[in-house]
C-alpha cells in the first residue's frame, strides 16, 4: 500500500507477507492504520520502518518510504528475508510452494524426499540451501519445467498411484519423471504408454475383400496392397497393373495355390512376396518388380515377363516354359535357372 503525508507517497506491506498496497498519506498514524486494516483485511497496530523501527508518530514517514504493518507482532521483513519465516518459532518449515514455469505447488518437504529419495527433487529439498535453489519474490522455489506434466508427478509422490488427466500426453509425463530422476514412475509410465499404443491389425484381408476393392479402384489409380495376406487368392484374368503389392503373403498352409492366371501385372511391385506355387500362366508382368520373391514351384509357363526384375528370386522348380524374358534379370539368383524350365 502507498500513503501519502501531504505530499508523502509511500508502499506499504504487511508483515511477514508480500500483500502491498501504494497510499497517500494523510491525517494521523491512527488514520493510517485505520486505511491499512481496511485494505489488507487486518487489525493493524504497529508500524514499522525498512529496519524494523516503529513508527510511533506520522511525521516521521518520508516520500518513497517502504513500510510495514503489523496486527501486534515482531518486524518480520518478507522482501529479504524470506527463507527467515522457517526460523521462527511454531513455523511450519515442512511446508513449502514450487514455482514450476509459472504455476504454482504447495507441498510439503517430505512429500518431495520420502517417496523417491534418490530423485533430483529429494536432492534439492532433503536439506536447506544444498542446491542454492532460486526462489522467486514470493519466495516460491522456481524450477524451469511444464507445470502441466509435473503435476501427475507431484500427485505420485503424494500417494503413490499414477494417474493422469484425460488429454495428458503421457511422453511428456515419462520425460519430467526422467528428468527428475524418479525411476519407479519413469518404469510405470513406459508400460502405460505401450499398453496405450494402438496394436498392429494384421489380420488377413479376405479374397472378397480384395476383389471388392480391386473392383472399386479406377484403372488409372494405383492399388497399394504393400504387406497382404492374400493366402490362395483367386484373381484370374483380374487387372491390377501398377498395384503395389510389396511383402504379400500368398501361400496357403493348407496347400490352396494362389491363381492369377491370366491376370495383368503390368509394372505391379511384388518385391519381398511369398508365392510358392503361384499360378501366373499366361499373366502379363511386364516391367514389373519380384526382386527377392519366393516363387518355388510356381507356374509361369507363357507368361510375359519381358524387362521383369527377377533379383534374387527362389524359382526352384518355377515353370518358365514358353515365358517371354526379353530384357528379365535374373542377378542373385537362390538357385540356378535350368534351361529345360524356358524354352523362349
Amino acid at each position: 500500500m502507498t500513503l501519502q503525508d501531504g505530499e508523502n507517497l509511500i508502499s506499504l506491506f504487511l508483515n511477514s507477507r508480500l500483500s502491498n498496497f501504494i497510499q497517500t498519506v494523510y491525517g494521523t498514524l491512527t488514520d493510517l492504520l485505520s486505511v491499512a486494516t481496511n485494505k489488507l483485511g487486518i487489525k493493524a497496530c504497529n508500524l514499522y520502518n525498512g529496519k524494523g523501527g516503529l513508527i510511533d508518530d506520522i511525521a516521521l514517514i518520508r516520500d518513497d518510504d517502504v513500510l510495514y504493518v503489523s496486527e501486534g507482532d515482531p518486524f518480520f521483513d518478507p522482501q529479504n528475508d524470506v527463507r527467515a519465516r522457517d526460523d521462527r518459532p511454531g513455523a511450519h518449515t515442512d511446508w513449502l510452494t514450487l514455482n514450476i514455469g509459472g504455476r504454482l505447488f504447495t507441498t510439503t518437504r517430505s512429500t518431495l524426499v520420502s517417496k523417491e529419495p534418490e530423485s533430483m527433487l529429494a536432492h534439492m529439498f532433503r536439506e536447506k540451501a544444498v542446491w542454492g535453489n532460486k526462489q522467486d519474490a514470493c519466495g516460491a522455489y522456481l524450477i524451469d519445467r511444464s507445470p502441466e506434466y509435473f503435476e501427475p508427478i507431484l500427485n505420485y509422490l503424494r500417494h503413490g498411484q499414477l494417474i493422469i488427466n484425460e488429454g495428458i500426453n503421457l511422453l511428456g509425463v515419462l520425460e519430467e519423471a526422467r528428468f527428475f530422476g524418479i525411476e519407479q514412475l519413469a518404469e510405470q509410465l513406459e508400460v502405460a504408454i505401450k499398453n496405450n499404443q494402438t496394436p498392429e491389425d494384421h489380420s488377413p484381408i479376405s479374397r472378397k475383400e480384395f476383389v471388392r476393392f480391386l473392383l472399386a479402384t479406377p484403372t488409372k489409380s494405383e492399388l497399394r496392397c504393400q504387406g497382404a495376406n492374400l493366402q490362395g487368392v483367386k484373381m484370374l484374368c483380374s487387372n491390377a497393373e501398377g498395384a503395389s503389392l510389396k511383402g504379400c503373403n500368398f501361400e496357403d498352409p493348407s496347400g490352396l495355390k494362389a491363381n492369377l492366371e491370366g491376370a495383368n501385372l503390368k509394372g505391379v511391385d511384388m518385391e519381398g512376396s511369398q508365392m510358392t506355387g503361384i499360378n501366373l500362366r499366361v499373366a502379363t508382368l511386364k516391367n514389373a518388380k519380384l526382386k527377392n520373391c519366393n516363387l518355388r514351384g510356381a507356374t509361369l509357363a507363357g507368361t510375359d515377363l519381358e524387362n521383369c526384375d527377377l533379383s534374387g528370386c527362389d524359382l526352384q522348380e518355377a515353370n518358365l516354359r514358353g515365358s517371354n524374358v526379353k530384357g528379365a534379370i535374373f542377378e542373385e539368383m537362390l538357385t540356378a535357372l535350368h534351361m529345360s524350365q524356358s524354352v523362349r
